[in-house]
């Protein structure tokens, strides 16, 4: 594993990166609240046969951490993943993303197509099918009821109280979190620690455009999201941990009508920490779907 700092659209990012350089790349895009590192277990793996980069997304670890909400609008953070595609030789590349990581990836997919071969999701949502779950008012509206904590004036102050207490337990909220050992909270607190990082973080919260109700509540007057204007046309799997606390199944459902070659696997012995409870068959999952792709 390497560390590499470099600037992207003029702003410093920081990413690793595993394997041969001239093999074929997988961009590993992470969710909230981890970081680059959270990639190592399947990147040290998968390494073994193409180039992984995990880079530290905009607000995270030791990338850019722009105070005002407007920076964290998705465009603005698919164009940092352009941009870093760009600087590593140009696609299109393989994409792999998870939680919030997701949503960069689905993003990049939708809006630069030539920019991505194929389409890794782990534990992630489409827009398409998470905004109507989030409106339908059952059991994901009620499942994600702390973004309105995180979209809450402050929220970054709270979660950073009596050294994060508050955060390590929204992470492991219902999860099985045996994989957390003291020395990765070690490495998770110091990357919380950096000025503005937590601000930064919750701000991905803040500039979502999806709309969320009370417990219960049905949204009606959503926008239109058509499927042609949302398409995810590269082949795309989908690996999913089926005791996820945080995403539900119901977040996925209808994501055929978006996509025009989907794989679906599911691993029940997992939840949405998926990437570290079931690293190697999580690995061993993707490197079959690409040698069939």
């Amino acid at each position: 594993m390497l560390s590499h700092h470099i600037h992207l659209n003029g702003q410093p990012f920081h990413y690793l990166g595993w394997g041969d350089r001239a093999a074929p790349v997988i961009l590993m895009l992470h969710g909230f609240p981890e970081y680059s590192g959270a990639w190592s277990e399947i990147a040290e793996d998968l390494g073994r046969d193409y180039h992984c980069v995990a880079p530290d997304q905009r607000g995270y670890g030791q990338s850019w951490t722009p105070e005002e909400v407007s920076a964290y609008r998705t465009g603005k953070l698919v164009g940092d993943m352009v941009a870093l595609i760009e600087h590593l030789g140009g696609g299109p590349v393989i994409v792999f993303g998870h939680d919030w990581g997701a949503a960069v990836a689905y993003g990049l997919a939708i809006a630069r197509p030539d920019l991505v071969s194929r389409l890794i999701i782990a534990n992630g949502v489409h827009p398409g099918p998470f905004q109507r779950a989030l409106a339908a008012g059952g059991a994901q509206t009620a499942a994600s009821q702390y973004i309105h904590y995180l979209r809450a004036e402050g929220s970054e102050a709270r979660l950073e109280e009596d050294d994060f207490s508050k955060l390590f337990k929204m992470f492991g909220a219902s999860m099985d979190m045996s994989w957390m050992t003291p020395e990765r909270r070690a490495a998770y607190l110091e990357e919380w620690r950096r000025p503005g990082r937590m601000r930064g973080m919750v701000n991905w919260y803040r500039a979502s455009p999806m709309q969320l109700g009370g417990p219960g509540e049905t949204i009606a007057d959503l926008p239109e999201m058509p499927a042609e204007a949302l398409r995810v046309r590269m082949p795309h799997l989908l690996i999913w941990g089926a005791r996820d606390g945080a995403l539900l199944p119901e977040a996925t459902e209808g994501l055929e009508d978006y996509c025009d070659d989907l794989t679906r696997i599911t691993i029940e012995t997992a939840d949405h920490w998926i990437l570290h409870q079931e690293s190697h068959r999580v690995a061993a999952e993707v490197r079959a779907w690409l040698q069939r792709r």
